[in-house]
């Protein structure tokens, strides 16, 4: 189990740039969880600002996965709200809406949620440990409204070149 940062009541509003960190090409050490155990794989990415950093392109590559898909991040500037979407090139359908969240504290929160049958599970997205030439992004979720957070994806960014 691990821990899921608390979410600020008033987060702190976003702001053009919050993404330029990733700006550049990357090598990433992706860990999946799955039911045997842990999915270990690499990728790269190639990201950019766009509107004035108001938005970050990122094109996702994983070659031994035959995968690529893309992420879009939008700042909603009169609310101060970043809206994180997801593209998978298999499909070319963005997934609507994007997941809203923020930085705090040096930390990217990104706070979902979906419907599994009956039951609700929590999902957040978090970028931390961003550093030059370094980040993580991880995936955890929570099937009893927060109380346990359990990670399913870690990716592990390393700036190329």
């Amino acid at each position: 189990l691990d821990p899921a940062p608390p979410l600020q009541a008033s987060p702190a509003k976003g702001q053009p740039g919050d993404f330029a960190f990733l700006d550049g090409h990357w090598h990433i050490h992706h860990l999946k969880r799955r039911p045997e155990g842990w999915d270990r794989f690499d990728g790269e990415a190639r990201c950019w600002s766009i509107l004035e950093g108001a938005g970050s392109v990122e094109e996702l590559m994983i070659p031994a996965r035959q995968f690529s898909g893309l992420g879009l991040r939008l700042l909603d500037r009169e609310h101060g709200v970043w809206q994180d979407h997801w593209v998978n090139a298999r499909s070319g359908v963005m997934g609507a809406p994007g997941v809203a969240g923020g930085f705090e504290d040096g930390v990217g929160l990104f706070p979902s949620s979906y419907q599994d049958q009956e039951q609700t599970v929590l999902t957040m997205g978090i970028w931390d440990l961003i550093a030059p030439g370094q980040c993580r992004w991880r995936q955890l979720f929570s099937k009893d409204a927060g109380a346990r957070w359990e990670t399913d994806w870690v990716m592990h960014w390393h700036r190329r070149g």
